[in-house]
């Protein structure tokens, strides 16, 4: 193995459109609403958000995914619990 092989090995890339399993569990930030629902956006992936209280907008949110279509990168969570504020 070369050098440059042994400084590359394990370098991946991360993806502007992560995907997401039915029943995953995650921790995020609400960034904003749409249709009347919640939204949490990780890149370019947007899940809509069921069952976040009104004033979610803006805080950490512990959700459980329901559904993704890995094509269109978007899906749907159903809201757990707040577990924190944003920082700005």
């Amino acid at each position: 193995m070369s050098i440059l092989e042994k400084y590359l090995a394990g370098l991946t890339f991360r993806s502007n459109t992560p995907r997401f399993d039915a029943g995953d569990e995650l921790e995020l930030f609400v960034t904003g609403r749409a249709d009347g629902a919640h939204v949490v956006r990780v890149g370019d992936s947007t899940l809509r958000l069921d069952g976040a209280p009104a004033d979610a907008l803006d805080t950490k949110v512990r959700l459980r995914v329901t559904g993704f279509d890995t094509d269109d990168h978007v899906g749907e969570a159903d809201y757990l619990e707040t577990v924190g504020e944003s920082a700005f």
